[in-house]
């Protein structure tokens, strides 16, 4: 059965321009890593997996970086905050388990991140989004956002998210970064994993590409099927 889009009703948010990309537009090795598992899943029927069957190697590792979200299945769909990971409590100042997402957030975050997860909701596709953020001493840091979508049947029911935080200076302060100053977060990237929705694994020939071994006196040419 084909996944079809959710149909979320408008809320009062600005409406915001998300690009289409293929897995390659996530730079992060080990966010790039939870992208492939659940692409080798998907790919099975094109169908969003289940969230019980996601299983990525050494999970344990990134369990820390991650956020668990079950949805609310009402209209608009709201997410609930299942279990926070310990880079966002640090970052947000606070932990968020058994809130509402948009409650979690507050008014001045609310415009910005929810739509990112709305958009994941209504293509019932992964989303990759990149903002800066200034820490509480003025560093630049990137804050890198990958959802995954799930779902047990007809509807997205579950999103794990992948927070990722980088400083090109090097060193820079965690807590309170979404929180702890008077500038807000200034998106750079907004992207719907929508092309390419397979795993090709590392050094993999694809099917019928043609090699040529140059070796006098005679070319070689030897076609993979």
């Amino acid at each position: 059965m084909e996944f079809a889009a959710l149909e979320i009703e408008a809320l009062e948010f600005e409406a915001l321009e998300f690009e289409s990309a293929n897995p390659t537009i996530v730079k992060s090795i080990k966010q790039r890593d939870l992208l492939n598992t659940w692409l080798r899943l998907y790919a099975r029927e094109q169908l969003l997996p289940r969230v019980e069957e996601y299983k990525p190697t050494r999970i344990e590792e990134e369990l820390p970086d991650l956020v668990f979200f079950v949805v609310e299945s009402v209209q608009p769909p709201r997410l609930i905050i299942e279990s926070d990971g310990t880079r966002m409590s640090i970052a947000y100042g606070n932990s968020g388990k058994g809130k509402y997402l948009e409650e979690y957030l507050g008014t001045r975050l609310v415009p910005l991140v929810m739509p990112v997860y709305q958009e994941s909701l209504r293509r019932a596709l992964p989303v990759y989004s990149v903002s800066n953020v200034d820490d509480s001493y003025g560093r630049i840091v990137a804050y890198e956002r990958l959802l995954l979508p799930f779902s047990d049947g007809d509807r997205v029911t579950h999103i794990i998210a992948s927070l990722k935080t980088f400083c090109e200076d090097g060193g820079f302060e965690i807590r309170n970064l979404m929180r702890g100053n008077n500038t807000l977060p200034t998106p750079r990237l907004r992207a719907v994993i929508d092309r390419d929705l397979f795993h090709r694994a590392p050094g993999r020939i694809p099917t019928s590409d043609v090699i040529e071994f140059s070796d006098e006196p005679h070319d070689t040419i030897i076609e993979l099927i």
